[in-house]
């Protein structure tokens, strides 16, 4: 198989990733009525994934590190759609906030197992493309999938819906396995990675990579109020009827969808024509998160027209944004590759720990505003973060140094 044959394997996996965390929001408005649940249990819902995922992040990039692709992903795979089949078949809060927390270990090393495959399979000057390629799967994916999911949930109920797309990603990862195969290796990078305590300081802890962390916390931020509130936003603030709802949440994952191909592809045609790595990688994702600021607009219309347009900037501008794994091959050291992976998807999975469950909290009386004004300050957040923190783009160096200083502390 060739790279981009692995790429388009990587793309449908990550549109069936995303359509397993964001089902629970199409299926909310149905589950929170015949379960009784209030607006601040379903923030609790929505946010038990980023729980388990994000704290697994680290070990789930170790895990990425040590064990083939070709044999952890379908594993994951398989394990995460099982337990949203088994969504499907509870009945009360604890139980959905078990599998919803289940789904969070077994996708947990997804994304370091993309970047792994993407940066194995692709050389440096076509990375962001790729990323950008795969990473839209999650919006391309779910702009399609949104009508075709509020559709099951019409026909077959929350329960069906939860059902057949559990069935779904089952299906896919027997396919992934028989498809793919892992590329060859150079032989200094078939001994096992070994990490010591100080690494993982290391890759939590350097100011570059701390950078990088936050700004893909706060770049969550966007995308995870999408993910979960953003069909709740529309049916019960904005009025909309369910089926209407679905055809319009599209609009803005296409606008996402425009975002991220734009970015990877200019990123690395830049890349390609010698411009330096500040213009071509961390131009796009700045820009990117100063138009998610655009989603605050949203508080100051009441037409739909201009909401869906402001919340499509927003969400292009998330899209621009979102070949920030990039940065994860540019920074990190080729031999801790998994761990700074893992570092950087736990800080940035923290954002569906905390902003479902803030949202939760500051909807209680109905009123999406401070919701989306949050959301904003989080974007600019994230903005200055590359800009002040980050700062030059250069690969890190901490390993040996630091054990040494790390070894030091503990004997003294």
């Amino acid at each position: 198989m060739n790279r981009f044959g692995v790429l388009a394997l990587v793309f449908i996996s990550v549109v069936i990733n995303y359509m397993d965390r964001t089902n629970i929001s199409v299926a909310s408005g149905a589950l929170s009525a015949e379960l009784n649940l209030s607006s601040v249990q379903m923030g609790l819902i929505f946010s038990a994934f980023g729980w388990t995922y994000s704290i697994l992040q680290i070990p789930g990039g170790i895990a990425v590190d040590l064990i083939r692709v070709r044999l952890l992903y379908p594993f994951i795979l398989f394990a995460w759609s099982l337990v949203t089949l088994v969504q499907g078949l509870v009945s009360s809060f604890a139980a959905l906030i078990g599998c919803r927390m289940a789904i969070g270990v077994f996708e947990a090393p997804s994304y370091p197992c993309n970047n792994k495959i993407v940066t194995q399979w692709f050389p440096e000057q076509q990375r962001a493309g790729a990323i950008a390629v795969y990473t839209s799967g999650q919006f391309i994916g779910l702009a399609f999938l949104m009508p075709f999911l509020t559709y099951i949930q019409s026909v077959f109920g929350w329960r069906g819906l939860f059902i057949i797309s559990g069935v779904i990603g089952m299906v896919w990862a027997f396919i992934w396995y028989w498809l793919y195969r892992d590329p060859e290796t150079p032989a200094e990078e078939k001994h096992i990675q070994r990490y010591s305590g100080a690494d993982l300081w290391a890759a939590l802890t350097h100011p570059k990579l701390m950078g990088i962390y936050l700004a893909q916390f706060c770049l969550g931020g966007t995308l995870i109020f999408f993910l979960t509130w953003f069909p709740t936003y529309l049916v019960e603030y904005r009025g909309l009827d369910f089926i209407k709802s679905g055809w319009l949440a599209s609009v803005p994952f296409l606008a996402a969808f425009a975002g991220v191909l734009l970015s990877g592809f200019v990123s690395d045609a830049l890349a390609r024509r010698g411009y330096s790595v500040e213009l071509a990688r961390k131009a796009p994702v700045v820009l990117g998160l100063l138009l998610s600021g655009a989603i605050v607009g949203a508080n100051y219309t009441e037409d739909t027209a201009w909401v869906i347009a402001f919340l499509s900037i927003a969400f292009f501008g998330n899209g621009l944004a979102s070949i920030a794994w990039v940065f994860v091959s540019l920074l990190a050291p080729a031999r801790f590759l998994g761990l700074v992976g893992g570092c950087f998807n736990f800080i940035g999975g923290l954002s569906a720990v905390v902003v479902p469950t803030v949202i939760g909290f500051l909807v209680t009386d109905g009123d999406f505003k401070p919701a989306l004004l949050f959301i904003a300050l989080l974007a600019l957040v994230g903005s200055c973060s590359y800009l002040f923190i980050v700062g030059r783009i250069e690969k890190v160096s901490f390993s040996a140094a630091t054990t040494t200083d790390f070894s030091e502390v503990k004997a003294g």
